[in-house]
């Protein structure tokens, strides 16, 4: 097939337009399109006057190498799918199963890719089982009362469960990844509109049965989950891991197969690992708050239902101030994970259809900037938990919520205007200059205006900052080899956003995948030569 990407029609205009214009580009008529298919889907309203759909598609033609050979459109190129390929069976399994530690999106698909190779994944996962852990979050929300292993951060599906379901990236993938992902998600619930989706997304509620769906057919598979089970301890004999420690168990666990698939709020695992020996560094991040607007207002500005954006700004100290995980029709949550310490984060269900669109609004920090809570590779993680400490001091556990015109002067809000809170989780109103150093606070301050340039109102007074958004991605990197092994630990995987090498569901998703690929590879090998 001939794909043609940034193709530009009217907003709204039907698939016979599309076909007519398709036919124009190459040159044919439009009788001569055999088939066509809708790729990728995107909204175009940066010119208020001239709205445009822009269309990636794929058509099927007679002759298409003379169809391209007479196209000088670099926007036109030949369709080149390729099938993701699943590992072979191994045949029979090592009696020292591979361990994957975490049940997050990266964990999730490495466990799947291992099951599938017939390695009967053991799966630890540190939280609940999806349905008790809609129960706790929910009575967290309505109480206070924290879980510290079954929250927002911990339990089946990992923090993603909790957010929105985004299945963006711009990784380029030449195997068939994506794609596999985006089926995998589909065949067990899916709305098929992730194909084509420009900001593809599944929602919390649909996740909250794909995801189990999921772990059934790795179980099915071979493969086994422990729920409210974490990693505590390994056992590194030489240069390789021969076992490892579970909570609540006193005997070793023989393992030479551990994938590290952590979420980045897995604090207490990233102290052991380190005090392990496990070589790591202290890497960059993003700290801010989660901006709320009425959704009928940003959709207004963009010309778009349930609307979502992208905002980036260079300020003049030369930090960026970018938006960070939006959330159209979405809730503001409160993502705490440890007694005393507060982060909050954005959720949206299928629907999209809440009376807010949130968004991250954060200031990229690095190791410069916590250099006063140590020189090791975990004083990002002590910046960002003392970041959070102030959050919940701020309004005694509540989340902190304030206009953004209160924000500007110092001063904690009394009320609030046009803007109501919509947030999973208790609220007060507090000064969340209180709680941000002033640089990041500054930072913020200055870019508002450039992106009330970009969307009208977005810098209005009465825009609901709510505090702190600390935890958009790890503190630290786990450091690997090219074979994504450990560096001095030969036989673990530090794997996904955790580990510091992805910043997504479908990037962390993908890094598993890779991960559980080189296992497999060097199992076959191995056997290969003893054969």
């Amino acid at each position: 097939m001939i794909r043609i990407s940034s193709l530009k029609v009217p907003a709204g205009s039907d698939t016979a337009h599309l076909r007519k214009k398709a036919a124009h580009i190459l040159g044919i008529r439009t009788e001569a399109l055999l088939e066509l298919e809708i790729l990728k889907k995107s909204r175009d309203a940066r010119k208020r006057s001239s709205v445009l759909d822009v269309y990636t598609i794929a058509v099927r033609v007679d002759n298409e190498k003379g169809v391209l050979a007479r196209c000088r459109d670099k926007n036109i190129t030949l369709l080149e799918e390729k099938a993701y390929r699943l590992p072979k069976p191994s045949g029979k399994g090592s009696d020292i199963r591979p361990v994957v530690a975490g049940f997050g999106p990266a964990g999730i698909f490495a466990s799947l890719i291992l099951a599938h190779g017939g390695y009967r994944p053991l799966i630890l996962e540190r939280g609940k089982r999806i349905e008790e852990r809609e129960a706790d979050v929910k009575r967290f929300f309505e109480t206070g009362v924290l879980d510290i292993s079954s929250n927002v951060q911990f339990g089946e599906g990992g923090a993603g469960t909790f957010s929105d379901g985004k299945l963006s990236t711009g990784i380029k993938d030449r195997e068939g990844r994506k794609r596999f992902i985006l089926d995998t998600f589909i065949r067990h619930g899916a709305d098929r509109a992730i194909l084509t989706d420009s900001h593809p997304h599944i929602g919390t509620d649909r996740l909250m049965s794909i995801i189990p769906s999921i772990r059934r057919e790795i179980e099915e598979l071979g493969g086994e989950v422990r729920f409210s089970t974490a990693l505590t301890g390994l056992s590194i004999s030489g240069e390789g891991l021969d076992g490892i420690m579970l909570s609540g168990e006193e005997a070793l666990l023989p393992c030479t197969g551990l994938f590290l698939c952590l979420g980045h709020s897995a604090r207490d695992t990233f102290r052991m690992l380190y005090d392990m020996g496990l070589m790591m560094e202290a890497k960059p991040f993003a700290v801010g708050v989660r901006a709320e607007h009425r959704r009928e207002m940003i959709d207004a500005a963009l010309h778009q239902d349930k609307a979502s954006y992208r905002l980036a700004y260079h300020c003049r100290d030369g930090r960026g101030v970018y938006s960070f995980c939006m959330c159209p029709g979405g809730y503001v949550v409160n993502a705490s994970s440890e007694e005393g310490y507060l982060t909050v984060n954005g959720m949206s269900l299928s629907a999209r259809d809440g009376k807010n669109s949130n968004a991250a609004i954060v200031c990229t920090v690095g190791p410069g900037d916590y250099e006063g809570y140590g020189q090791d590779p975990l004083s990002g993680l002590r910046f960002q938990r003392e970041l959070e400490r102030r959050a919940f001091t701020e309004c005694g556990g509540l989340v902190p919520y304030q206009r953004f015109a209160d924000f500007k002067d110092d001063t904690s809000s009394d009320s609030f205007g046009e803007v109501k809170p919509e947030c999973r989780g208790r609220t007060g109103r507090g000064n969340i200059r209180n709680i941000l150093p002033s640089y990041i606070a500054d930072d913020i301050i200055e870019a508002m205006p450039e992106f009330g340039r970009k969307i009208k109102g977005f810098d209005g007074d009465d825009t609901l900052f709510a505090g702190i958004e600390a935890r958009t991605s790890s503190p630290v990197r786990i450091l690997r080899n090219e074979d994504m092994q450990s560096v001095n630990v030969n036989g673990i995987y530090p794997v996904g956003e955790g580990a510091g090498y992805a910043g997504g569901i479908m990037s962390a998703a993908i890094d598993g995948m890779k991960a559980a690929e080189k296992y497999c590879k060097g199992n076959q090998e191995e056997r290969h030569e003893g054969f």
